[in-house]
């Protein structure tokens, strides 16, 4: 007989029966759980530590754990592997939380923010849902008008609406028959838009009685970390509820690439298409079981059968994965997608628990690595529509850049590393209860004051802290321009494993076992993804003749983007500097585009032009953007003259010392 294990995963009491042998990563992961892997399981970035409470493990050693931690059962579980009943805890700091799971922009930055929304699409005309729902009273055939059903409601909808050009479909022919009659030929038609004029529009549903003024719809982004839904009242505009989940590929690597090259193993496309299915699939259940205002209360509760359309914007690699499109050349030279433009398809045909009848729209892409959820940015935020020279910038594991303003754009990809969402960072972490995500410093004893997610004793850094740590260090002295610790007297710089280190947390204020640090490793993690960004960014303005000077408007979106520091930005040299008040948040603009997509059929016709005047540049074939990129590799750059006032505030801090 076969020899099975039993591992028992704390603090959530899950089982799973393994064979011997298993790494623990995958037991994990078999169990449903996650536990974090920015290396994807490759054993070189130290995140997944975990703690094996009850039985052994053959390997689990690894340079990123200290002798003590690896004597109280700290082991590394994608090089440890099961030989025996275990029990094992998956710290808070190495599992996953969705404390801070949102799309909000933080209220320090409400006054700044802009939303290209209803009243907007109203106001200019152009409120015209893809799918929408018609009621129609019939007259019941006779010796005299003996129509087919099917012309019967073609007439009607030609009489009573002035729609004409329509198609169907044979779900609905097959069930037209019964629905005229069983109300005394009084339904509902629900209509699917085309984006072309060229192109008829299709009858994808047909009710008995009036229907006509329950129509919704849920828009959808998929990210590489996180998934987002909101469930829309079509006819008003109107969110009525929003949910989010973290992204289920997560557990096979938290980048792109990591997931492509699972993708290209045997059933690996398979799989990753599973997770991302199953985790809509999760949100799309939230959001139908969650009673509404006024509907959950007052009248009948929505149901499945009444989502018409769910529109869906992701960036190219996630879109391909949820697609089940074959990825690997995404990641290789000349950089060729699958496609970059999807037709309306059935939402039943991707595995979505919708009814057969709901349209799925999907956000077309640029380039490999300028997606949908770009486009959908660009999009809901109005700036394919103003006079303004804009600059958009989404930071994340990649940064997404676009300059110009409705006349044209231009677009470019830089991948900046997980740094900003805790990769690559001795304590980093996504932003969840317990990160600090705020940090001043006395600029006397330099002791530090840590806020955090939840008011909770840190447990790690998340990426808007990690900002301002190194802002705060750097201006107050103890960082010099290439990243590393002056000598200076003070009690919480020392010697580490990876270089010297600054103690944000001693292990007794800490809420882990371990003291919080911030190293010259992970300043210099933190230096290459802010190079990355703002090199990019000023090598595509300037290969279109133009000077970060000439920017009228700057607009961030993005978790991170939305949370970000603008002065300790500026200060370290990730964004340019420039004056506050051109800045606008937009927060999630993948999930704000997906929603205004589906609620104007004229974003939908836009989108194709847009689309089409981006024009995309791969800076990597770029050959300034290398020498930029170098140049940026200080804080806050090399040159000085483009940040003035920075420049100025530290002339000023060396003199006070000097005094």
């Amino acid at each position: 007989m076969e020899i099975k294990h039993t591992i028992t995963f704390l603090p959530s009491n899950r089982q799973v029966i393994v064979a011997p042998g298993t790494n623990l990563i995958k037991a994990a992961r078999d169990a449903g759980l996650h536990v974090n892997a920015s290396c994807g399981g490759a054993g070189v970035c130290g995140k997944c530590r975990v703690i094996v409470e009850r039985g052994d493990v053959d390997g689990g050693r690894s340079e990123k754990l200290s002798p003590v931690e690896y004597a109280s059962g700290y082991r590394q579980a994608c090089v440890a592997s099961v030989s025996g009943d275990l029990t094992v805890r998956i710290p808070q700091e190495s599992g996953i939380s969705g404390g801070a799971l949102a799309t909000m922009v933080p209220e320090r930055h409400r006054a700044r923010m802009h939303v290209f929304e209803v009243d907007s699409l109203k106001e200019e005309g152009i409120f015209a849902p893809p799918v929408e729902k018609f009621c129609l009273e019939l007259t019941p055939p006779s010796a005299v008008d003996n129509r087919a059903d099917v012309g019967r409601m073609l007439q009607g909808l030609a009489d009573q609406y002035d729609l004409h050009r329509m198609v169907t479909g044979l779900s609905v022919l097959r069930k037209i028959r019964g629905v005229m009659r069983e109300n005394d030929f009084l339904i509902t038609v629900t209509v699917g838009r085309p984006v072309n004029e060229l192109f008829k529009s299709h009858i994808i549903n047909v009710q008995s009685g009036c229907w006509s003024s329950r129509n919704f719809a849920l828009a959808i982004d998929i990210g590489t970390t996180t998934v987002y839904g909101q469930l829309l009242d079509v006819n008003t505009g109107k969110v009525l509820i929003e949910e989010g989940d973290y992204n289920s590929q997560i557990s096979y690597g938290e980048d792109v690439i990591s997931r492509i090259m699972y993708a290209e193993r045997p059933e690996g496309l398979l799989r990753m298409s599973e997770l991302v299915v199953g985790t809509i699939n999760g949100i799309i259940a939230k959001l139908i079981e969650r009673p509404v205002p006024p509907y959950g209360l007052t009248e009948q509760p929505i149901t499945i059968d009444e989502i018409n359309s769910i529109t869906i914007a992701a960036n190219t690699t996630m879109t391909h994965l949820f697609l089940g499109l074959e990825p690997e050349n995404i990641r290789r030279a000349p950089y060729v997608p699958v496609s970059t433009f999807f037709p309306p398809l059935r939402a039943s045909d991707l595995g979505l628990n919708l009814p057969p009848h709901t349209l799925a729209l999907l956000y077309p892409a640029v380039s490999s690595y300028v997606g949908g959820d770009i486009v959908a940015g660009v999009m809901g935020s109005g700036m394919y529509r103003t006079e303004l020279l804009t600059l958009y910038i989404d930071i994340g594991t990649n940064a997404e850049i676009v300059i110009g303003n409705r006349d044209w754009l231009v677009c470019a990809a830089c991948s900046a590393g997980p740094a900003f969402e805790g990769g690559g960072i001795t304590h980093g972490m996504r932003a969840a209860t317990g990160a600090i995500e705020d940090f001043s410093l006395n600029p006397q004893t330099y002791e530090p004051m840590n806020l955090t997610i939840g008011n909770k004793p840190p447990i790690g850094i998340c990426g808007s802290g990690l900002l301002i740590i190194v802002a705060s260090l750097f201006e107050n002295g103890l960082l010099n321009q290439a990243g590393k610790f002056n000598a200076i007297e003070c009690p919480r710089l020392r010697q580490g494993r990876n270089g010297r280190e600054f103690v944000l947390a001693w292990e007794q204020d800490a809420g882990v076992d371990h003291d919080i640090t911030i190293n010259e490793v992970d300043i210099e993690n933190f230096i290459r993804a802010k190079a990355a960004i703002f090199a990019g960014a000023k090598t595509l303005i300037e290969e279109v003749g133009l000077q970060m000077s000439d920017l009228e408007q700057v607009i961030l979106a993005g978790a991170f983007g939305s949370y970000i520091d603008l002065d300790c930005a500026m200060a370290v040299g990730l964004l340019p500097e420039f004056d506050p008040a051109k800045v606008v948040y937009v927060g999630n603009g993948s999930l704000m585009g997906a929603r205004m997509s589906g609620l104007s059929n004229h974003i939908r016709k836009d989108v194709v032009e847009v689309v089409r005047k981006m024009t995309s540049f791969e800076l990597s074939e770029v050959v300034s953007f290398k020498d930029q990129y170098v140049a940026s590799m200080f804080l806050p750059h090399t040159d000085m003259n483009l940040f003035p006032r920075i420049a100025k505030r530290l002339m000023s801090s060396f003199a006070d010392d000097v005094e």
